[in-house]
């Protein structure tokens, strides 16, 4: 019987993937830019914490945005409005954003004097998590109507965040949802994990969560932030 090769795909494309994230993300800390990496469920308000952090921070800091949807312009055009550089990359079916694409974004976006870069990645608990985009940061945001057991379901994405957003606040006397729950779950598979709690429409726990935004910035201006 003939022996059998096997080949492993998947390590390989993730092999040559992380390769790749890591000179992205050199190059940014060279320039002193922040690429960040926001990823939740659809619906859970990435486009909206976009749009509240953009105007909480105003001029003092300069931003461009990273749109990723299967199909569609809306979110490019929603962070637009607001005055910020918007690039949409729409994948055609991909579930998430990996480093080459992150690559061929950042060709479309004039990077002289940026402070930020953020990356909205596609909907999705699971695929995103697997892949580096090449951000020296990662925030996921769980809205309160998704439940406080997503910790349970989807531990990699917890795993690999710097920060939490936990959105929707405003919810919470409406919902069976338990944050004291969901804090213990994500701690305990991510002891370093920060955690803010906001409310998009409403602004509350906007400034702490643009707070910890900003000192994340100047780490990277002073080369102190290195990831990989």
């Amino acid at each position: 019987m003939p022996e059998i090769k096997i080949i492993e795909i998947k390590e390989e494309i993730l092999a040559d993937n992380d390769k790749l994230a890591g000179e992205i993300r050199r190059q940014m800390q060279e320039r002193g830019i922040l690429l960040l990496n926001l990823m939740s469920s659809p619906g859970s308000g990435k486009t909206s914490l976009i749009v509240r952090t953009v105007r909480e921070m105003g001029n003092a800091l300069r931003t461009a945005v990273i749109e990723a949807d299967i199909d569609s312009t809306v979110d490019a055009e929603t962070v637009a409005r607001e005055g910020v550089p918007a690039v949409q990359f729409r994948t055609g079916g991909a579930c998430h954003l990996d480093a080459a694409m992150v690559e061929a974004a950042l060709r479309e976006v004039s990077l002289d004097s940026l402070d930020l870069v953020i990356l909205e990645n596609i909907g999705n608990l699971v695929c995103p998590a697997e892949f580096d985009t090449g951000a020296s940061v990662n925030v996921m945001i769980l809205s309160v109507p998704e439940g406080d057991d997503k910790p349970l379901k989807y531990p990699l994405m917890f795993s690999t965040c710097d920060a939490l957003v936990v959105n929707k606040i405003d919810y919470l006397q409406l919902a069976d949802f338990n944050l004291q729950a969901l804090r213990e779950r994500a701690i305990n598979l991510n002891p370093r994990i920060r955690i803010f709690e906001v409310s998009c429409k409403t602004g509350e726990g906007i400034l702490a969560w643009v707070a910890w935004l900003r000192s994340e910035i100047e780490k990277i201006k002073e080369g102190e932030r290195v990831r990989g």
